[in-house]
Formats: C-alpha cells, sequence, structure tokens
C-alpha cells in the first residue's frame, strides 16, 4: 500500500474543510483514479481496488459518516461531499484524475463533474444514483431504506450469497459498518430519495470521456436508467456487464477494473 503527503497515521487523509477520512491509497500508476464508494462494505471493493491498481494510484475514501469516517455535523448533503472532494483534488495538484463514481458514489462523481472541474479528465459511473429521469411518480429506485435486507441481498447482487445474509450470523464488524453505512446514506439522499431533482439538467455540461457501467441483474436501479445516464451526457459510453447486480465492481471486479482502464473515447 502507497502513501500519500496528506496521510497522518492517526487521522487518516485530510480531503478538505478540516474533515479527516478513512482512505485506501493503493498502487504505483502515473495516472490517479479517484474512487468514491457507494454504501457497501470498505472490505467488498478489496479486489476492485487491487485490480485498479495494477494501472493507477487509487485513493478511497470512505465518505463522511460511512465507515470509519466521522462526520462533521455541517456535512449532510451530496453538495457538501463534492466541494470536499473537489478541494482535495485542487490541493493535491493531479491535473488527469479518473473519477470513478460507485452507486451512491456515482451520485457524488456526476456532480463534481457538472460543475466543469478541471483536474477530472475521465468520469466512470458504475450502477450510479443520483438523477430522475422520469415522472414524479416513476419510482426508479428501489427503496433501500423499507425493503427487507434478505430481498436487498438479491436485488444488490446477482449471486445473492455474497451479501450477509442472516443478520443475525453475520459478524458483529460487518452489521455495524452495514448500518453505520445506511445511516449515512439516509442522511445524504433522503429527500427527496437519492436524487437531486435539477441533476439530469446539468448532465449535458458534462465535458470529459465518460463510462457508464452496469450489472445487467441490477435490482435496484435498471439497465435501462443507467442507458438514460448515458444518452444525456455528451458522448458518453454504455457497457453492461453480464454476471453482475448493483454492485458490478463486487461481483466482477476485475472486468470493470479493465473497462476504466481501457480508453474511453
Amino acid at each position: 500500500m502507497q502513501t500519500l503527503d496528506l496521510v497522518d497515521a492517526h487521522s487518516g487523509v485530510e480531503f478538505g474543510h478540516g474533515v479527516h477520512l478513512d482512505a485506501r491509497v493503493d498502487g504505483h500508476g502515473s495516472r490517479l483514479a479517484l474512487v468514491l464508494p457507494g454504501a457497501e462494505r470498505a472490505l467488498e471493493n478489496t479486489a476492485f481496488v487491487d485490480a485498479l491498481a495494477k494501472d493507477f494510484s487509487v485513493v478511497t475514501p470512505s465518505h463522511p459518516g460511512f465507515g470509519r469516517s466521522p462526520r462533521p455535523d455541517w456535512c449532510s448533503s451530496v453538495d457538501d461531499l463534492a466541494d470536499i472532494y473537489l478541494d482535495w483534488l485542487d490541493r493535491s495538484g493531479h491535473t488527469d484524475v479518473t473519477l470513478v463514481g460507485l452507486q451512491f458514489g456515482g451520485w457524488v462523481a456526476m456532480e463534481m463533474a457538472v460543475r466543469g472541474h478541471a483536474r477530472i479528465s475521465r468520469l466512470v459511473l458504475v450502477d450510479s444514483v443520483g438523477v430522475k429521469l422520469g415522472g414524479p411518480l416513476d419510482r426508479e429506485i428501489v427503496d433501500l431504506f423499507a425493503t427487507p435486507h434478505a430481498e436487498l441481498d438479491r436485488r444488490l447482487y446477482a449471486d445473492a450469497s455474497l451479501g450477509l445474509g442472516d443478520l443475525a450470523r453475520a459478524r458483529e464488524e460487518d452489521v455495524l459498518e452495514m448500518a453505520r453505512n445506511e445511516e449515512a446514506l439516509a442522511t445524504y439522499g433522503w429527500v427527496p430519495y437519492l436524487h437531486n431533482p435539477r441533476l439530469v439538467r446539468s448532465l449535458g455540461r458534462i465535458a470529459v470521456p465518460t463510462l457508464v457501467v452496469w450489472g445487467a441483474q441490477d435490482g435496484i436501479v435498471a439497465p435501462a436508467y443507467g442507458r438514460g445516464i448515458a444518452e444525456r451526457i455528451p458522448g458518453a459510453r454504455f457497457e453492461q456487464v453480464g454476471q453482475a447486480g448493483h454492485r458490478a465492481q463486487v461481483e466482477c471486479p476485475e472486468m470493470v477494473a479493465k473497462l476504466i482502464a481501457n480508453p474511453i473515447a
């Protein structure tokens, strides 16, 4: 595992606005990939991050309130998260950054990209949420907070055995991390539910090569939703991963990493 100047053994990585986050820093590539996770446990992304680190230097933070990262009281919106990461990019000095947004992290990544930030050279969205494509009564994203966990496992993964299953039998640390992630997700995405009503109108402003990757068996947001996002981003390419659900990077880590490493346009 690689270290950065911004790493402190006691407080993690300082990402901006005085926010210190728990973060992984991997790889030795000349290109930087900033990976913004969803609500999955950090361990679930290990194989994906390891595969991506073959071609990139990879920074993977836990968002404020997720995992072991503290959340300041003022940090309560996706806009706040976007500001934190954009501030970090400014201070990092990197100008050729591949921004990878996984699920909820894809929403954050889109909010960053629509601002036309000069340091982002490529955008990758993996089974992202964050936009409203249909009418006000159209249910495009399954209610993560009201759906029983057994059903969620079937919707999140093509192979439901990858989920935690019976929570009474799961490791305590895994259940606690999942509960903390769900609480933080509700803080950022409860109302309106997991989207910014204005974001869909701004997607046309994204001016960097964009790849949209989707699990063919995504039971949270259907591939048609992903295609709709790609159609609204100029020049975006859509790729479907056959043996994957909502967390394509968990089920097909090598395949998703390879798609990201290849030229987008």
